[in-house]
This record gives structure tokens, C-alpha cells and sequence, in this order.
């Protein structure tokens, strides 16, 4: 009797993290995905312009990528793609807006041929084993939308990032109805966002970011500078709405954001005045009090247009005594040194900052406690998987699962790269499959792995010393005195009488060693002694880095 295939459902990223959103269902050999997100670099990978999730495990050939689904157009859900959709050819299905985003974003990385399907609320898609609905649910940017996927073990939900937003700013709310009607269905499985899942109550309305925003335009006396991100449509509109009602004219700044702001106006979703937008060639005769100006930079990104103003480096924009700036975003884990950094020098070039901590410029796109017990409460699902969130985001909304009578054997907190198994007989997590990060620097992908961070970071704590050998061509033998020289480690010119002594610790190492008959020996003998050495009178470490150099 033949064996009966299992639901396998496995995280690339966005478990135990915040970014990298990716998630796998498998049937058989047929698998789709839920996103292909990135993730901001941490503090301490250095060099590191983006981390995105590991897909080698369908690169074998073994399994099948029917398709990818998105859930909304924020890059922790779609930064990912242009590296993704390289390696690996699949349809994407998406809303307009999210469409409208990704292909903005494949246009400046140069994918091309990308088979993207419009797939609206309400519609279905049907990919081998799988149906997929999207429907609508709130959140910073507009089409967002969570996911029912009927598969041939019984009914799966997958939220997307959401929160409830009962007056939202482009007029889609969560659609509770139709999760409900799911919920009286039977679901099996819900796989549900968890960024939140500490803080109480509810989620305050994106509404409470326009009455800031017609607030502080109101009293202004000079220009007034909001940052966002390039994805946060909404956000723009409100900008738009403030700046409509004060008689300011806008001036967008920043490639991300002039790309997006351009092609949501094509596609209807911003709406502004005609005349109302500023060209460069004008924005010189625009009296500051009638400016609105909307640019990138919110993440303190060295590069992006707020921080080169900060940096008094930006093109078009000079920072004055009466400019306000309002950073209306958060910052994203392991950014907020650059995002102070950028609000430091804003101030010390005279201008008015505000951001999320001292001015109500940004809410959270994601459910609270007591949202996502209702969605709990509507859906009733009889397995439960905490994602979108770090680790102890996770466990928490377990706990909250558990609270509401979910059998704790039915909850499962998951790594990236685990696997569960579901079948009409139970669930539970069978085994993993790597699931590393990848790191972007530069145009390598991938080609950057934990041992050169480390030696990255070395360097960066300790420095490093080169030992320079100098090897007769002819013989092998070692001819002269060993050159010693540091960099990061310690002053040359102060250091003199160190760093000779350290040569004398490699002649003595080499004692003996009249040639270099194996240079792996003499290599490993050299950074054992210096490194001895130098630990024993500095205490530090500094990359050892033995050369030889043939004369």
C-alpha cells in the first residue's frame, strides 16, 4: 500500500529574525512559496549589504517551485526576489501595488522575463497540489493581503504581516468576515505574525500618523522633511493629504522613492493635485514654508538621500535653521546606531527632528495582543505556528495560543530550516534542511560565509601583523631577518622595540629550519609563536598573516 503523502512546511527565513521572510509547502515534489524577503545587515557583519535567505534547497532538482506568492510589497517580503528569481524560474503572484513595487525593484537589478500574475482578494490560483486565496488584510502598505492555501491535507492560513486597522488610511482593513468563514470551515494549520506578539492591547490607527502629520505642517516655519520607506505608500498619501491642507507644494527625493512614487501614481494608488509636484528645476524658488519634501533614509542608510543631507553632501538639499525633519518609521534592529547618527547631525545643523519616540509619526503595521487573539479566536486552527518575529516574539505568541486553549502539543516554535510533517494522523517537527544565511556584498552573493565575517570582525577588534619572509628562490632556504608589520594593532613608530622582539620570536620558531621545505609547517609555526607572544604582552589577538616573498 503505497505511503501517504505528507504537508511539509519549512521556513527559509523570518523565524527567530526580523527580515528574511520566506516559507516553503511541499507536497510530494511540488512546493510554493510564501515570499522572498531580506534582511538588514547586524552590527556586526561587516561589509554586509543584505542577507537573504538560503534556497539551495531547491536548487537539487529534486523538488519542483510551482510558484511564489507574495503577501505585500515591504522589502523583508520581496527584497529577495531579484536574487531569488536568478537562480531559480517561477511565476509570482501578487496584488497590483505589490506588482507594481517588484517590478520597479527587477527593473534596477536587471532580472528580466519574470512571470508576474496579478491575483486580487477573493481570486484563486491553483498550482499543482495547492489553491491559494488571498485576502485583504491592514497594514502600511496598501494590497496587503494574508493567504488561505488549500492543500490536500486540509486548510492553511497564512496571515502576511497585519494588524487591525478599523480607519485605515487607503480603505482595506483585515477582512474578518472571510477568516471567520474559513475558521467555521476548519483550518488546519495557521501560520501567523508575530513582531508584536509582547506588546498589550491594540495596534493605534495609521490615522493618528495624519493628525500628526497636519499638526506639525500646520506650525512649521520652514520646510518639512518626512522619511520613510520607499515601499510605505500610505505613509506618502498621508504626507500628500498634510501638505494639500497647509498649501505646500511636494518635492520627492531618493531613487527607491521617486521609482515608487511615480508608478503607484500611475497605477491610481497615490492621488495628489495636479501642479502639486516640484521639479529640481523649480524647488530653488519654493519659499520653505510652502515645501513638503518626501525622501529615503529612514534606516540612516550611509548612502540614502536623508543621510547626505545630514552629511551636507545631497545634491539638491541643504539643511537649515527652521527645516523640520520627521524620521516616520522605526528603526529596523541593528540600525539604530546610523539612524542617531543621521538625527545627531540633523540637529547640529540646526534643524527640528522628531521621530517615533518623542512625536506620534509612526505606528506599527503589526497586531498587538488583543488583535491577534481575535484572529486566534476566529480562525480556531488545529495546529498553530508562531512566524515573523525573533525568537522570544515567537514563544510569546505560543503562550497566547496556549492561553486560549490550544493544546500545547499542537503548538510549534520553529527554526529557520526545520521541517514539520502534517497528515491526517498529526504533525510534528521531523528534521531540518540547511537554511544559513546569505550574505550580499557588493555584487557577490553567496560567495561571503561565516569564516570570512570572523576574520572580518577579527581584524576590525584586533588588527593584524605580517610576518614578511624572505625565501631564496633556489635553495628554500630563508635568507636574512623576518620584516614585521602592523596594522590595526599597534603603532609602528611607538612600537618599534615590540615588533623586534616579535622578529626574534619567529627566528627563534624557525630554529633549525634552514629551508622552507613545507611552507604549511613553517606558516603554522610562525602564527603559533607570534601569536603566543604577542597575547602574552598585549593581551590581544590580532590576525597573524606569515608571507614569503621569493628572491
Amino acid at each position: 500500500m503505497p505511503t501517504r503523502k505528507k504537508l511539509r512546511v519549512i521556513p527559509l527565513g523570518g523565524l527567530g529574525e526580523i527580515g528574511k521572510n520566506m516559507m516553503l509547502f511541499e507536497y510530494g515534489d511540488d512546493v510554493i512559496a510564501v515570499d522572498a524577503g531580506l534582511m538588514f545587515p547586524e552590527e556586526e557583519m561587516l561589509g554586509i549589504d543584505l542577507v537573504i535567505p538560503d534556497v539551495g534547497y531547491l536548487l537539487d532538482g529534486r523538488k519542483r517551485l510551482l510558484a511564489i506568492f507574495l503577501t505585500h510589497g515591504h522589502e523583508d517580503h520581496i527584497g529577495a526576489l531579484p536574487y531569488v528569481l536568478h537562480q531559480i524560474s517561477a511565476p509570482v503572484y501578487c496584488t497590483p501595488l505589490t506588482a507594481g513595487l517588484i517590478r520597479v525593484k527587477l527593473k534596477n537589478a536587471k532580472v528580466k522575463n519574470v512571470d508576474i500574475r496579478i491575483l486580487n482578494p477573493g481570486e484563486t490560483a491553483k498550482e499543482g497540489p495547492f489553491e491559494v486565496e488571498p485576502y485583504s488584510v491592514a497594514h502600511s502598505v496598501p494590497d496587503s493581503t494574508g493567504l488561505a492555501i488549500k492543500t490536500p491535507v486540509g486548510m492553511v492560513i497564512h496571515t502576511g504581516d497585519f494588524k487591525l486597522d478599523h480607519t485605515p488610511v487607503m480603505g482595506q482593513s483585515t477582512d474578518l468576515a472571510r477568516l471567520a468563514r474559513h475558521g467555521d470551515k476548519g483550518v488546519l494549520l495557521m501560520l501567523a505574525d508575530s513582531t508584536y506578539a509582547e506588546i498589550p492591547g491594540y495596534t493605534p490607527s495609521e490615522q493618528v500618523v495624519g493628525k500628526a502629520l497636519n499638526q506639525i505642517m500646520a506650525k512649521a516655519p520652514g520646510r518639512v522633511i518626512v522619511t520613510t520607506f520607499a515601499s510605505l505608500i500610505a505613509r506618502v498619501q498621508l504626507v500628500i493629504d498634510a501638505a494639500v491642507e497647509y498649501d505646500r507644494r511636494l518635492f520627492v527625493t531618493g531613487r527607491s522613492m521617486v521609482d515608487n512614487v511615480k508608478m503607484a501614481m500611475d497605477l491610481g494608488y497615490l492621488k495628489m493635485p495636479k501642479g502639486m509636484m516640484v521639479s529640481v528645476r523649480e524647488l530653488d524658488h519654493i519659499p520653505h514654508e510652502k515645501l513638503a519634501i518626501v525622501t529615503t533614509g529612514s534606516q540612516g542608510e550611509p548612502t540614502s538621500a536623508l543621510t547626505r543631507m545630514a552629511n551636507q553632501d545631497h545634491q539638491h538639499i541643504t539643511i537649515v535653521p527652521g527645516d523640520t525633519v520627521i524620521l516616520s518609521a522605526s528603526a529596523v534592529p541593528g540600525n539604530e546606531n546610523l539612524v542617531y547618527r543621521t538625527i545627531d547631525n540633523l540637529f547640529r545643523l540646526g534643524a527640528r527632528v522628531l521621530w517615533n519616540r518623542i512625536a506620534d509619526v509612526h505606528v506599527r503595521g503589526h497586531a498587538a495582543q488583543e488583535e491577534l487573539k481575535i484572529v486566534h479566536s476566529l480562525v480556531r486552527p488545529k495546529y498553530f505556528v508562531p512566524i515573523h518575529g525573533e525568537y522570544r516574539h515567537m514563544v510569546l505568541h505560543a503562550d497566547l495560543a496556549s492561553e486560549l486553549g490550544m493544546p500545547d502539543e499542537n503548538i510549534f516554535v520553529m527554526s529557520d530550516g526545520d521541517v514539520l510533517e502534517i497528515d491526517n494522523k498529526g504533525a510534528k517537527i521531523t528534521g531540518s534542511i540547511p537554511a544559513d544565511y546569505v550574505y550580499v556584498d557588493g555584487l557577490g552573493v553567496g560567495e561571503i560565509d561565516h569564516v570570512i565575517l570572523r576574520d572580518r570582525n577579527h581584524l576590525a577588534n584586533d588588527g593584524m601583523v605580517v610576518v614578511i619572509l624572505a625565501i631564496e628562490k633556489k635553495t628554500g632556504r630563508i635568507v636574512g631577518e623576518p620584516e614585521i608589520l602592523s596594522r590595526g594593532f599597534v603603532d609602528i613608530d611607538e612600537s618599534e622595540e615590540l615588533l623586534k622582539r616579535t622578529a626574534d620570536v619567529v627566528v627563534k620558531s624557525l630554529a633549525g629550519a634552514d629551508h622552507v621545505a613545507e611552507w604549511d609547517v613553517v606558516n603554522k609555526q610562525v602564527k603559533e609563536a607570534v601569536a603566543q607572544f604577542l597575547y602574552k604582552e598585549t593581551r590581544r589577538r590580532p590576525m597573524i598573516l606569515p608571507v614569503s616573498i621569493e628572491v
